[in-house]
């Protein structure tokens, strides 16, 4: 394994990988403007949501690597304390990367990368009309944490205002994964992208507590044909199947008798009935 110690590499080398380490990363599309009204539009990836009462959205304008300077969007807000954070889609993200370009102070992105502006209710800042969910934001505190190239900027928002394109929503107004197309950064040039070919779901346990991997039996805890996938989803059962369901079961499938029966079964979700091949195979 590669061990780098962050005080003895350069810091482009270090943002390399940090960058393609801890990936993928949304992306904030902020719309800022300063006390002359000029209007800025800039991406950050370093960038996610840290709190739901009061609602609060975290981003970062790190200082520029080379020379320590300050980007236009930080200056804006320590003139005029507000931002739109506009998510990002696939449908406009060449469009975003074009507003990344280090364009002269005054020069607006919005122009430059054909996005529309849309006013906002609460605050100054215009909103991204192409932009699927969008959060006018009161910034409350700017944490600098140094001068030197490549410091961060906590820029802590709270949000008073969210808007959400009828596209993305399904049932009861929530929105509907599988019809979105986020698009989040890598390291490098790279991108993802959230759509049907990416998605998966994980139960994930919320009042009942998993027996855990290391009450599975050894003999199925040590078995090869098991990755720790299998053994996490094997370890989120709440109890184990009694001794009469495991009857019933091989009584009723006596053709599911294998590991692997119990690997398909996992691969399709259905831990109970795998668990019940793996505990009547007992072997």
């Amino acid at each position: 394994m590669l061990t780098i110690y962050p005080s003895q590499v350069p810091v482009q080398t270090l943002q390399h990988y940090l960058q393609s380490a801890v990936a993928p990363r949304p992306i904030a599309l902020a719309s800022t403007l300063n006390s002359n009204g000029d209007i800025n539009l800039s991406p950050f990836s370093f960038f996610n949501i840290f709190g739901t009462n009061p609602p609060t959205l975290i981003f970062s304008p790190n200082r520029r690597i080379r020379d320590g300077s300050i980007k236009h969007t930080l200056e804006n807000l320590q003139e005029v304390p507000e931002v739109v954070i506009n998510m990002v889609h696939y449908g406009i993200v060449e469009q975003v990367s074009l507003a990344s370009c280090e364009y002269e102070k005054g020069i607006n992105e919005f122009t430059k990368s054909g996005l529309t502006p849309v006013p906002s209710e609460k605050i100054s800042p215009p909103r991204v009309g192409e932009s699927q969910a969008a959060f006018e934001c009161a910034v409350t505190q700017i944490i600098h944490l140094g001068e030197k190239g490549g410091a961060a900027n906590l820029v802590i928002c709270e949000i008073l205002v969210a808007h959400f394109s009828e596209d993305i929503l399904g049932e009861n107004n929530m929105i509907d994964q599988q019809k979105t197309d986020w698009v989040a950064r890598l390291g490098a040039d790279w991108y993802t992208r959230v759509n049907n070919t990416s998605l998966f779901e994980i139960p994930k346990p919320n009042i009942h507590k998993g027996i855990g991997v290391d009450q599975i039996p050894k003999h199925i805890r040590n078995n090869p044909l098991f990755d720790g996938n299998d053994l996490g989803r094997l370890g989120n059962i709440e109890k184990l199947p009694t001794k009469e369901e495991i009857f019933q079961f091989k009584a009723k499938h006596p053709q599911y008798n294998s590991i692997e029966s119990a690997k398909q079964f996992l691969s399709q979700k259905m831990i109970v009935e795998a668990w019940m091949v793996l505990l009547s195979t007992n072997k």
